[in-house]
């Protein structure tokens, strides 16, 4: 199987899954065929190469001591392992890493929604004094003193170079080419009923039923793309802190996508729960202890075995084959 992008074919290195009796009420989780680029910016192979090397660059920092990379590290699902990343003043961040695997399909961005796109949102943190604390004044003329870079900017941006614009477009084209792998439950959702345990078989039944997991955790990314008060204790406003303040969205957070979870400990937006049974447990119980406010989780019973059949689920939506090499940066 090929992804596609609107106007191109996008050369990741996916696998076929081959189509068989597909088992009953799994369509609603088959993965896509295309990747969606925007019009205003086509997939091109050329710029995502160009986006990788910036991604892994410390160049883009103020210090130039971290990278993209350092907080959103493929080997821990997009994320880092830890309950709040470091950020270039070697101080932890204001929340947890969120994963950018399937940043393609991710709208709107940030735990708090606040960006729209990808090429918005990736000012954030680069400018962001306790994260990579850069400016792309810098930026761009230490990338211009390289000579490699400035000869792919040249080619891929003609009459434009390097520049804030060109920066942010070929970060952008390269994660949305970051999608996750096919995963044993891809396998099954295509109709081979040995690729999951049947452990997973019942998580699966449980997610989708009585724990209601699927009614914020949908589709083949297994997420709705919506923020939600999941009734944690927390200080943070989440979309309701964003200016101008709504009080309707105070203590609301997106929902992340699903896929590789079993890789992305902790978890939530401040990292608050260490790992799957936690979270679990937290989503069973209806939420933390003394939360007054009306969140929306309901709770649902839930003994050990029960947790034992979702995290058998959710284990098979890893993708444990996919490889990402770290790419050769262009010298000084």
């Amino acid at each position: 199987m090929q992804w596609k992008a609107a106007a191109a074919v996008v050369p990741l290195l996916f696998w076929a899954v081959q189509s068989l009796a597909q088992p009953a009420g799994l369509d609603a989780f088959r993965r896509p065929d295309t990747v969606p680029f925007p019009e205003n910016a086509p997939y091109d192979r050329g710029i995502a190469t160009l986006g990788k090397m910036l991604f892994f660059d410390p160049r883009l920092s103020g210090a130039q001591n971290i990278s993209c990379s350092s907080c959103h590290n493929p080997s821990f699902g997009w994320e880092t392992p830890v309950p709040k990343a470091i950020g270039a003043a070697d101080n932890p961040v204001h929340r947890h890493a969120p994963t950018i695997l399937n940043a393609a399909w991710i709208t709107p961005l940030f735990w708090d929604g606040r960006a729209a796109s990808l090429e918005e949102q990736a000012v954030g943190p680069i400018t962001a004094p306790d994260e990579m604390n850069a400016s792309f004044e810098d930026i761009t003329a230490r990338l211009t003193a390289v000579t490699e870079y400035k000869a792919w900017f040249e080619r891929l941006f003609p009459g434009q170079g390097i520049r804030k614009e060109t920066i942010l477009t070929a970060l952008a084209t390269y994660q949305r080419t970051i999608v996750s792998g096919v995963a044993g439950f891809d396998r099954w959702v295509s109709g081979d009923d040995a690729a999951v345990p049947e452990a997973a078989k019942r998580g699966f039944a449980l997610f989708t039923g009585r724990a209601n997991c699927v009614s914020c955790h949908s589709g083949w990314m297994f997420t709705d793309n919506k923020m939600h008060d999941i009734g944690l204790p927390a200080s943070d406003l989440g979309s309701g802190g964003v200016s101008p303040q709504d009080p309707a969205g105070y203590f609301r957070f997106k929902t992340p996508g699903l896929r590789n979870i079993a890789l992305r400990a902790p978890y939530m937006h401040d990292g608050s729960l260490p790992s799957l049974p936690a979270v679990l447990r937290h989503y069973a119980d209806g939420g933390a202890a003394g939360i007054e406010r009306q969140t929306d989780i309901e709770g649902f019973a839930a003994n050990e075995g029960d947790i034992a059949d979702l995290i058998a689920f959710l284990e098979t939506l890893t993708d444990n084959e996919t490889n990402v090499p770290t790419p050769i940066l262009p010298a000084n």
